[in-house]
């Protein structure tokens, strides 16, 4: 604990956040050399996954991933409760597709048998209601001071975590406030983010010179492709102060996993945002620098030995990036898929919140990846629509979800706000990327059909859950008993692997 305490206060020192914006200032000249170059360029496109998910008991109660399953197929995250599955990236074609789907059962099979032994499950869903042993707020908010330095008991012992919690902290005056519809809450930690879960597909452009027209299309299916996803819109009941349940339910978010990130960091700066367009590669690296110092740390403190290999080179320019938080941001450098010389430029794609199944979380990898590729192969003008009139569509997502107020520029050029005619172009699109990556019409069946019945059968994750919730106080039950009733229904039918189109 002693050396994790001295990382912490050494990332917080004006010297340390000195020297390393120099050296970021030094990487991200030579990375934007490399780019100019066309050494970030590639044959391929290629995709990947991330899947983050939570730990419960034998009666459902949120709890730590144990230890042993931490030595599978799975790392930690934020919370001690939270763990993150992470696939290989592959080719984005046919085979390339379906391994990605292999692959991530695979590794969430594993990690279920370990919890299995150790008495616990680990539950794909983007928001845990049902808190441990306690009272949310107490688990949230253990802290403890040491040295100066303020300790989650309950965060992954990590002093990157604990640094940026800090610098937060040194900039909130010790608190952090998290406002959403019923409930004003004060922490003393970031850790409420932990009660979020989320996935993030990736996607490889091959040409550096194209990646702004993929990147600034793809800003602009956030709103729609996120109002089929919204899975998180409870807190842990315990966290409201409320009269009446039921106005509750029709004023909160379907989609809170938003703000509760947002809220988390941006009393310190607004880091988490809807992101800007861009009009060159290059400026996504300028924007990286740009972007406010976070918990710096040099590399020299957690890695000795010759700077090789591109993490190497490039690890303070790399290590900001994790604190750059936009719903959708270039991921510039690191190892290409395919033949490629030495580095790649990608999508991250992180709006998206975890999904009851391994299958509705591929499939909205695939909806992803299609629409992108889709809109851009056949030159369509979605990119045209305006960049404000896609951050409305977006957040009016994050709250309303499939009853959004959306925009998008048709095939034909004509602007509409008509989400029969958004989810008509947008499920075509996505299925002609996938055709022009040579996936088979049967496995873009098979993994898309049911993310588009969620629109023909107005049928989301958040939407089941506030019904659910309803029903059961309609039937007399008290708010957090109805809560509680969903969450067990929903772990229960998300582990027996039905997509959320067929749960009645």
């Amino acid at each position: 604990m002693a050396d994790h305490i001295d990382l912490v206060r050494r990332s917080l020192r004006d010297t340390t956040r000195s020297e390393f914006d120099r050296r970021v200032d030094e990487q991200a000249a030579r990375l934007t050399d490399a780019l100019r170059a066309g050494r970030l360029d590639n044959p391929n496109f290629a995709l990947g996954i991330e899947l983050e998910a939570y730990a419960v008991d034998d009666d459902r109660r949120l709890t730590r991933v144990p230890e042993p399953v931490l030595e599978g197929p799975c790392e930690k995250e934020l919370g001690r409760h939270n763990v993150e599955f992470n696939t290989n990236p592959s080719p984005f074609d046919g085979e390339g597709a379906v391994a990605q789907a292999t692959q991530l059962q695979r590794h969430y099979r594993r990690v279920q048998q370990a919890t299995d032994r150790a008495g616990t499950a680990i539950v794909l869903d983007a928001m845990w209601t049902i808190p441990p042993q306690g009272r949310t707020r107490a688990y949230l908010g253990d802290v403890c001071e040491s040295e100066g330095i303020t300790i989650a008991e309950n965060m992954t012992p990590s002093p990157r975590y604990a640094a940026i919690d800090n610098d937060v902290l040194d900039r909130t005056e010790g608190s952090i406030t998290l406002s959403v519809p019923g409930t004003e809450c004060q922490f003393p930690s970031i850790l409420f983010e932990s009660l979020t879960s989320s996935i993030q597909p990736h996607i490889q452009i091959p040409n550096a010179e194209a990646f702004p027209r993929y990147h600034n299309t793809a800003v602009r299916t956030l709103g729609p492709v996120l109002a089929l996803a919204t899975n998180s819109p409870l807190l842990p009941p315990d966290l409201y102060d409320i009269e009446d349940p039921y106005r509750l339910l029709e004023e909160t978010y379907h989609e809170l996993r938003i703000p509760v990130f947002e809220q988390s960091i941006n009393h310190a700066w607004e880091k988490v945002r809807f992101p800007e367009e861009i009009e060159s590669p290059t400026e996504t690296i300028d924007e990286l620098v740009a972007d406010p110092t976070c918990a710096p740390f040099l590399r020299e403190w957690l890695e000795a030995g010759d700077r090789e290999t591109f993490p190497d080179r490039f690890w303070e320019l790399n290590h900001k990036r994790g604190t750059y938080w936009r719903w959708l941001r270039a991921v510039v450098g690191g190892q290409p898929v395919g033949q490629g010389d030495h580095w790649s430029i990608r999508i991250e794609y992180r709006p998206l919140p975890t999904q009851p199944t391994i299958a509705e979380n591929i499939g909205l990898q695939w909806l992803v990846a299609g629409l992108v590729r889709g809109l851009c192969v056949t030159d369509h003008p979605l990119a045209s629509l305006d960049r404000d009139a896609a951050e409305r569509s977006f957040y009016s997502a994050v709250e309303d979800g499939l009853d959004a107020d959306l925009a998008w520029v048709t095939a034909d050029g004509d602007r509409t706000t008509d989400r029969t005619v958004i989810y008509e172009e947008l499920f075509e699109f996505a299925r002609r990327g996938l055709r022009e990556q040579g996936v088979p019409d049967e496995a873009i069946e098979e993994y898309l059909a049911p993310i588009e019945t969620r629109w023909t059968d107005r049928l989301t994750p958040s939407r089941w859950k506030l019904a659910r919730v309803t029903d059961h106080l309609d039937a007399g039950m008290r708010f957090t008993d109805a809560v509680y009733e969903m969450q067990t229904e929903y772990i229960r039918r998300s582990g027996a692997g039905d997509p959320i189109v067929e749960w009645s």
